[in-house]
């Protein structure tokens, strides 16, 4: 290769294994905080509206959040939360429904105990409640795709960090 060639693969390389390795780093950071100071709450997986969503290996969960701050979030704030209709509980207070999908379940088939209607236990951010993940007993085997994606970003890393001090030499 080229020396010039050398340098931009290197530095491609370089960059995307380290935002790879970055995001990894912050994806797991913010499940763990999640599942240990997170809301829990019983989350429902609903039907996806449309052929693109189904085809989604990550469930959709509908869940009541509690509004913040003494008014309800109806998505004009973030745009990714989605309000269905106020919920009232026992105690009167309002809840609204939320539709998200869980981080960090990312299998390549659908398991058949998240098949809509089913009931899971979960986990959001009051501040932010399209964060959520799946309770850690729920847990799908997030293990092995989470290697995957840490042992791409470090080989991205390796290669180009060789082929930068290659070019350099």
């Amino acid at each position: 290769m080229e020396t010039p060639t050398t340098l931009v693969g290197g530095a491609v390389l370089t960059v995307f294994g380290s935002a790879l390795l970055l995001w990894c780093a912050v994806e797991l950071r913010l499940r763990h905080h999640l599942r240990r100071r997170g809301v829990p709450a019983t989350a429902q997986v609903v039907a996806d509206p449309d052929a693109a969503g189904a085809m989604d290996s990550s469930p959709l969960l509908s869940y009541p959040v509690e509004p913040s701050g003494g008014r309800a979030d109806t998505g004009t704030g973030s745009g990714t939360v989605h309000e269905l209709r106020p919920v009232s509980v026992p105690d009167d207070e309002s809840h609204h429904l939320v539709l998200a999908r869980p981080r960090g379940s990312t299998p390549l088939r659908r398991p058949v105990r998240l098949a809509p209607g089913a009931a899971v236990q979960v986990a959001y951010d009051p501040r932010r409640p399209d964060r959520v993940v799946l309770a850690a007993h729920e847990e799908l085997p997030s293990l092995p795709a989470d290697l995957f994606w840490a042992l791409l970003g470090t080989s991205a890393l390796a290669g180009g960090l060789t082929l930068l001090a290659v070019a350099l030499r």
